[in-house]
């Protein structure tokens, strides 16, 4: 496994543990249609707390599982922040985190 993989995946796991530490975890998954959205972080179904928990984190952990090629850029922390921004819970953990991911692949 290269370097990039591992460090994409002690981040996946802090994001996943920032996720957790806010509540923001769910228990129940999307409905198979909400996860089938082909918008932008699935902003059409999805809040974008789930959009990470079901859509990214399990796409990227499958990357790194089997060493596929990762995203050759990325830019998850400004919408994180945008989703944030109105919300009473401080996401700055999980924004930290997604702001690792995009440094790291960008």
């Amino acid at each position: 496994m290269s370097d990039k993989h591992i460090a994409v995946a002690d981040i996946l796991i802090d994001l996943e543990a920032a996720l957790r530490e806010l509540n923001l975890w769910h228990s129940e998954s999307p409905s198979a249609e909400a996860l089938a959205s082909t918008a932008p972080f699935a902003v059409d179904t999805l809040t974008f707390t789930q959009w990470l928990q079901f859509m990214f984190l399990p796409q990227m952990q499958e990357l790194v599982k089997h060493r596929g090629p990762l995203p050759a850029n990325c830019a998850i922390a400004p919408m994180a922040e945008e989703y944030f921004r109105p919300q009473v819970i401080d996401g700055a953990a999980v924004v930290l985190q997604l702001r690792r991911v995009d440094t790291l692949l960008s």
